[in-house]
This record gives structure tokens, sequence and C-alpha cells, in this order.
């Protein structure tokens, strides 16, 4: 992350005796310092609008539109310039990203690698992801956090407010006696994932939340007299 320009890190749950003992690359140890550690995927990334996950499609069925790391710079500019908070998200060194860490991701970002070794040490793979935005990514450092244009696109709602729409559908569909109680995991599953790929705006956001509270206070209230 030093090497390239990065200072925000999160870490979700960290193995506690190996990160007690986490020593920094010579000239890094602020980034460990003030790295964040969150009890959950979901709150890391809470304030983010585009959550790119990483990992292979060796082993897996993507869920998410597919982007292949060469090609990602023009999309992770154009977030930008909607002045829009990117998590780049990485798995544990063994497994990678869960299926369920993935639904809470806007894209899949995959390394091409060749096929008869898919899987790349962590620090490497997140050492060439991190090359490819430091040097593709026409946005100078000193542009992120200005103020969009007048005529710029609305930037996108956060992960945490998808999360807040997320669960309130997941309320009405109980409260309607949507699905049995053996689907609703698969149901909140499906839900995120068709939420992120949705692309909606922060107008749509809350013009979803009316919508839904006003459903869901219906169903609690009752059939009219």
């Amino acid at each position: 992350m030093a090497n390239f320009g990065f200072t925000r890190m999160r870490v979700v749950t960290p193995y506690e005796p190996h990160w007690r003992e986490a020593r920094s690359a010579v000239g890094a140890p602020q980034l460990l310092t003030d790295a964040h550690q969150t009890a959950s995927l979901p709150e890391a990334i809470r304030d983010c609008s585009l959550v790119l996950g990483t990992g292979t499609l060796t082993h897996r069925k993507a869920e998410q539109p597919v982007v292949r790391l060469d090609q990602l710079a023009p999309l992770v500019a154009g977030s930008l310039s909607r002045n829009e908070q990117i998590a780049l998200v990485f798995g544990p060194e063994k497994h990678g990203l869960t299926r369920e860490d993935l639904s809470y991701c806007h894209i899949l970002v995959e390394i091409p690698t060749d096929q008869r070794q898919p899987s790349m040490n962590l620090g490497q793979a997140a050492a060439v992801c991190l090359y490819e935005l430091a040097t593709r990514v026409q946005i100078p450092p000193e542009a992120v956090g200005i103020e969009p244009p007048k005529n710029a696109e609305e930037p996108a709602p956060s992960s945490g407010n998808l999360e807040v729409l997320a669960n309130l559908i997941e309320e009405v569909m109980t409260a309607s006696n949507y699905s049995p109680q053996t689907m609703r995991a698969a149901n909140r599953h499906d839900l995120r994932l068709m939420l992120r790929r949705m692309r909606l705006n922060a107008t749509d956001i809350r013009r979803a939340l009316g919508l839904f509270r006003r459903i869901l206070w219906r169903l609690k209230r009752g059939p009219r007299s």
C-alpha cells in the first residue's frame, strides 16, 4: 500500500495473535498504526459506493459483473469523479472471499493468471491491484475529495444505505409471508446482490424507502374495516 500511495486500510476480525505482532515494511509503520478494525465486512464498507471484490473464477460462478483488472481503471476513475468512496476487498490468504462476502460487492475483479496456477499470494495480489490503479487511474490524488461539477452524475448510494433498504424490504417480505423461514437466508443473499446490480442513485433509495415503509405500515395495520 505504501509503495503505491494508498493509506486507508480496514481489517475485518483479524486473527489477534498475528495482528498484534504484525510489523510493517520500512517506511510504512503508520499504515498499521492507523488501520481501522471492524467486526464485519458490512461495517467496514458502509460508507463506500463502489465495492470491488477480488478473486478467481476457477472454482466459482460469479453472481455479479466481472471486470478484468486491466479494465478496472475507467470504472474507478468514474466513481472518483463523482466523489464516491471505493473499497477494494481482499479475502483471507487460505480461501479468499466467501460467497457471502462477495454478495456485498458491486463488481468481482479478476486478476488474469495462468490457468495452471490461478491462486496468488495475498500480498502479491494486493500489490498487483494497487499498482494497476496507481498507474492507470487518471485522477490525481489532490483531485479526490473536491466537489464534482454541477452536471456530474449523482453519486451512487453507500453500501450502508443499500443495507438499510435491503433490511426494510426483508421486513416487508417477512410481514407478507413471502417465503418460509428456510428460504429467508437465500432471499436475503439474492436481494443484496440485486440491489447492487441495479445501480440505484440516492434519489431512488429515498423513494424506495418511502414506498416500502408505507407497504410495511399497511401490512402491520391490517385490512381496513
